[in-house]
């Protein structure tokens, strides 16, 4: 194990009047630091694509995960697919990235726009060998990967992007290059560089997509700790041992709860610096303890950030809301989805009188449903998650 991880994002535009996407990505993570990621497209649009690219996708992703060689994964898609009768073959394209202990990319592409890699921001040309498998031609890569690699690739309604709108031949890889050259910063995560080259082809669609387009990132960062520190513990005596462990851990430390940021500035000898602004009327504010990074309060907060966390993962259409409010919600999704990697949950098992008001829209042992179906919704993204009971 090392302190770098592989951080993964990918979104997808579904046709104009097509009710499903013929896109699909498949993400497998084989241990800590190994993961196997393709993207097929199905040929065509609509449900046949679908099954398609969902069939390919599946097949693939779960014979490289088992160290089957590419070839029997290609003979095993050419043999296991419906032919199209249009088009009289049984396949999608596809691209394939296998993660090897966050160090070293393995790369084989079907008819897909070429992987782009970026380093240091700048595209940097990497070697392809070239191999005929069943009347396919599949380009293979093995590259060496450092701090902040990002590897960019998409299905081909990327570069159809803008064809008889905006542009005479689409969106080529190099204007898809340039592009993500200029917006491309070093704290961008790879959901945010997706949704930046997403939006771009939206764009030149006119909102109406002429073909299912999908986009993925894959980047190398350093792993970053935050814990996350709700409720006071079922017992008072525990209150120092809970504390110790919490402020004890590396990393930025957020304090959720009236009652648990008392005691928290009380073991750190601190007053607790309360703001009455609202900066969302439905979100309470935040407050300060010196040595915290974010102190909010807790079932209300954390319950959008459980909304933020649902979307995020889904179409995200609610990005804008989190992505630049100073909220303790907003600034709570912002640290743990983009920032964090490795998440240390403490969370008191005291039961809040408040929470008991039939009046109030939760219900009970809300903290430990909250904590459980947050943490399901991190591991989706790719987090490491440790939840402490108190």
């Amino acid at each position: 194990m090392n302190n770098l991880c592989t951080d993964i994002g990918h979104m997808s535009l579904t046709k104009y009047g097509e009710e499903l996407c013929g896109d699909m990505v498949e993400v497998i993570e084989q241990g800590d630091d190994d993961y196997v990621v393709v993207l097929a497209d199905g040929l065509g649009s609509g449900v046949k694509a679908n099954i398609l690219s969902t069939l390919t996708s599946k097949i693939i992703s779960t014979m490289i995960a088992n160290n089957m060689p590419l070839e029997m994964c290609v003979d095993t898609i050419a043999k296991t697919l419906p032919i199209c009768s249009v088009r009289g073959v049984a396949y999608s394209t596809f691209t394939i990235v296998r993660i090897i202990d966050n160090k070293e990319a393995e790369i084989a592409q079907y008819d897909n726009p070429h992987v782009i890699l970026l380093r240091d921001g700048k595209n940097l040309v990497y070697p392809e060998t070239a191999a005929e498998i069943d009347g396919k031609m599949i380009y293979k890569s093995k590259i060496s990967l450092k701090l902040n690699d990002t590897l960019i690739f998409t299905s081909d309604g990327a570069v159809y992007a803008g064809i008889g709108e905006n542009m005479n031949f689409g969106w080529q890889r190099d204007q898809i290059i340039e592009f993500m050259e200029e917006y491309y910063r070093p704290d961008f995560t790879a959901k945010t560089l997706s949704s930046l080259l997403l939006d771009q082809c939206d764009k030149l669609y006119g909102g109406k997509p002429g073909d299912d387009t999908t986009v993925c990132a894959v980047k190398i960062r350093e792993r970053k700790s935050v814990n996350l520190l709700m409720g006071p513990p079922r017992d008072p005596a525990d209150v120092n041992k809970m504390m110790s462990l919490f402020f004890g851990k590396n990393g930025k430390h957020i304090v959720c709860g009236g009652t648990t940021s008392t005691l928290a500035a009380e073991f750190l000898g601190k007053e607790v610096k309360t703001d009455l602004k609202y900066l969302d009327p439905e979100i309470p504010p935040i407050a300060e303890i010196d040595g915290v990074d974010l102190t909010t309060e807790g079932v209300i907060t954390m319950s959008r950030v459980l909304e933020y966390a649902k979307s995020y993962l889904n179409d995200d259409d609610i990005y804008a809301d989190w992505s630049v409010r100073a909220d303790g919600a907003s600034q709570i999704a912002r640290i743990l989805f983009q920032e964090a990697t490795d998440i240390n949950f403490f969370v008191g098992t005291a039961i809040n009188p408040a929470h008991q008001n039939p009046n109030l829209p939760i219900n009970f042992n809300i903290k430990m449903q909250l904590v459980t179906e947050l943490s399901e919704y991190l591991k989706k993204m790719g987090k490491r998650i440790k939840v402490s009971y108190f």
